[in-house]
């Protein structure tokens, strides 16, 4: 057994001590702490608490510790958006950029979306660093009409075997299966239909029950969500998000919306501005052409499904834009900042999951003119170490 006192938190909010001249990584101990460790290698084990940190609370959870979906529930509310701020002051900071990085934006509500792992009978999220499932009964981060998922998921793993299913809430759940078992698809129907508020059922990408569509509100516009769509994580986090994007564009008339998506910030911007939108998923950009054409009040509206990782939009292509927001997947947008730094485009928003991905496009695009003035962090992943952003590039 170890004993030392936590230096400091790593970038996955681990705490991290110094032992015999190594960093040492320790889940669940926070800076300031005396701790005794049991260690394997780089990382070690908590074993006891000595002494504790006044950010120290009780975790809200009873399987925190146990599940790998939440890292800091035993963190400070207010401490958490300090070390998200850290987080990207410290990603910028590595690559050389300095520029205004305002307070992180808590963006806190239960989260719309969740992917459930049945395995051998048990449902839930995996433990931390493992494979093995942890069988829950609820996930309290969860928005409450979602409480029933675990349930479902464990009667579906009773007819597919091992599988995956993947829950949104829009106007009713809306549930994906993905299993390797061929089943009837009838029997899934039989027994989806009494669960209770499921308003479509896919099962390895086809739909095999449909009560009713479901949509989900963007603005004014009900969007039609493709079977698996991506959702941000919740609605108060993408309202932020959109919040902060539509603030930056006061004067724009003409905006490309870059990895668009089903259209969270396109719908919304297309209320005052012209929008071309494109995305990798075709899905994706049908459901926003089904929205925009039964929604009344918008401005126009081009949706083009193009891979802008092989495909980016090029500079005579940008020429007629006042704006551009990319929001592109965790890898980031480099091939599409490498055109935009080509490009004359007066003013460029960004918005990543990623600060040390956000900040190499940052670079390219600083490298090609432009200044980036302003980065605001966005907490809506609460209780886990990831962080959302939004920056401003100026030319």
């Amino acid at each position: 057994m170890i004993e030392t006192t936590i230096i400091g938190l790593g970038a996955r909010g681990d705490g991290i001590a110094e032992i015999e001249g190594a960093r040492i990584h320790i889940p669940f101990a926070l800076p300031g702490e005396r701790v005794q460790l049991s260690r394997d290698g780089a990382r070690g084990t908590l074993e006891a608490l000595l002494t504790t940190a006044p950010e120290r609370i009780a975790p809200f959870c009873p399987y925190f510790g146990s599940c790998g979906g939440c890292q800091l529930q035993h963190l400070a509310p207010s401490t958490q958006l300090a070390f998200k701020h850290g987080l990207v002051v410290d990603a910028l900071t590595r690559a050389g950029l300095d520029t205004e990085i305002a307070p992180t934006l808590p963006a806190l509500g239960g989260r719309q979306r969740a992917t459930l792992h049945v395995r051998d009978g048990k449902a839930g999220y995996m433990r931390p660093r493992s494979h093995d499932i942890l069988d829950i009964e609820a996930c309290p981060i969860l928005v409450p009409s979602l409480a029933g998922v675990p349930a479902m998921a464990r009667a579906f793993g009773r007819l597919a075997g091992d599988c995956e299913v993947h829950a949104v809430m829009a106007d009713g759940i809306d549930l994906a299966i993905r299993a390797k078992r061929r089943i009837k698809p009838e029997m899934l129907v039989a027994l989806v239909r009494k669960l209770p508020g499921v308003a479509r059922l896919a099962f390895n990408g086809e739909v095999v029950y449909q009560n009713a569509e479901p949509f989900y509100t963007i603005g004014r516009a009900r969007v039609p969500l493709p079977v698996e769509g991506f959702l941000q994580p919740s609605r108060e986090g993408e309202a932020a998000l959109a919040g902060l994007v539509i603030a930056a564009l006061p004067r724009a008339k003409r905006v490309a919306d870059l990895f668009s998506g089903i259209g969270t910030f396109a719908l919304r911007i297309a209320e005052t501005a012209q929008v071309y939108a494109a995305d990798g998923e075709k899905s994706a950009i049908l459901a926003l052409e089904r929205a925009v054409r039964h929604t009344s009040g918008l401005k126009k509206v081009t949706a083009k499904a193009r891979d802008l990782f092989r495909e980016p939009l090029v500079p005579v292509e940008l020429k007629d834009f006042d704006a551009v927001v990319f929001d592109p997947p965790r890898a980031g947008a480099e091939a599409q900042a490498r055109e935009l730094a080509r490009s004359k485009v007066p003013l460029v928003v960004g918005v990543s999951c990623d600060p040390v991905t956000f900040a190499r496009d940052a670079q390219i695009l600083i490298a090609g003119g432009y200044r980036l003035t302003r980065v605001t962090p966005v907490d809506q992943f609460a209780h886990s170490p990831h962080v959302e952003l939004v920056g401003i590039f100026e030319r």
